[in-house]
């Protein structure tokens, strides 16, 4: 495993991200989700494989995503040696402090984040999403706070147009506050809309790119339309994230992935995950296992050097599309 530092921050992680949305109590609208039974083997091969950087959310599993995360510390590694990340803004309870980005929600967030986690911190806390309904030097001077408590060591934000990011920014950096040092967006070979604006603004800023689903949840893992996975059956009207990401365009872009991948003799996942890794800036992709070879096969994709004529072919059929899940 590689590491690097997130941004220009101080803080090292591994290349690879392991993300948590996977794991948590199983409800009908996600039926993709493991347990914590079946989770366990998942945490094991991220510590061999020197996946130090893991990603969860208070939203994630009604908060049992971080239950689970949290204990799992305790049993295979120790605190000292992750990168803890987790998220606010969702909606947890319906009372004033249940939701967004307010004073009063991100100091009672973070404390429930804690309690599920185990621990007296986490190494990076996330606004979610934008909150438009409350006011920015509110939501980055409690940030501010957070970080002044020991409750953080850093900040980060996630899916949100650039100009907001901008904004957040301004706002902290205005009134001397803690800014961010990360963006977790969408990026993959078939959602590539952060390369027109907030790429720009992160690198000119220093921030790090942590994307998520950085393999459009599976479809540039296998053949086109091949659906054989409980996340890619999933009712969209009942499960929100499992919408479709992509457009029927996309054909030519999955078609390449598999060529490439055959004439190397690879999975399609590690050469899907090489393209976003060869972007300079993004430092860890944020991989959502629910087999123990998404892992393996994340580990790998670190060390493929893709050449030009094959990211010339992986990007031609690019057609633009709205942003999703803002």
């Amino acid at each position: 495993m590689d590491y690097t530092r997130l941004g220009t921050s101080g803080l090292k992680v591994s290349r690879i991200a392991l993300g948590c949305m996977s794991f948590g109590a199983p409800r009908p609208q996600t039926p993709w989700t493991l347990d914590e039974d079946a989770a366990q083997p998942l945490f094991q091969q991220a510590v061999g494989l020197g996946i130090t950087f893991w990603d969860t959310a208070n939203a994630y599993g009604n908060g049992t995503s971080e239950e689970i995360v949290g204990r799992a510390v305790d049993k295979y590694t120790r605190r000292d040696d992750v990168v803890l990340a987790t998220k606010v803004f969702s909606r947890m309870h319906g009372g004033p402090g249940g939701s967004g980005l307010p004073r009063k929600a991100i100091m009672e967030q973070i404390d429930a984040s804690l309690r599920r986690l185990g621990t007296d911190y986490v190494d990076l806390y996330q606004i979610h999403r934008f909150d438009p309904g409350t006011p920015v030097e509110e939501t980055m001077e409690a940030l501010h706070d957070v970080v002044k408590a020991g409750k953080a060591r850093y900040i980060g934000a996630s899916s949100m147009w650039a100009w907001q990011f901008a904004k957040l920014r301004h706002a902290a950096e205005a009134n001397g506050w803690t800014r961010f040092v990360s963006m977790q967006d969408q990026y993959n070979l078939v959602h590539r809309e952060e390369e027109r604006e907030m790429f720009g603004l992160l690198t000119d800023q220093g921030v790090g790119s942590i994307p998520w689903s950085p393999l459009a949840k599976g479809m540039v893992t296998r053949p086109w339309q091949q659906r054989d996975t409980a996340r890619a059956q999933a009712n969209p009207d009942t499960d929100p994230w499992g919408r479709p990401l992509f457009l029927d365009s996309d054909k030519a872009i999955v078609d390449a992935v598999q060529k490439i991948a055959k004439s190397r003799d690879v999975p399609m996942a590690q050469i899907a995950l090489a393209w976003v890794l060869k972007n300079p800036v993004v430092t860890a992709p944020v991989v959502g296992a629910t087999r123990l070879g998404h892992l393996t096969d994340a580990v790998a994709a670190v060390g493929i050097i893709l050449t030009d004529d094959e990211i010339r072919s992986l990007e031609k059929p690019y057609a633009t599309r709205m942003p999703t899940n803002f």
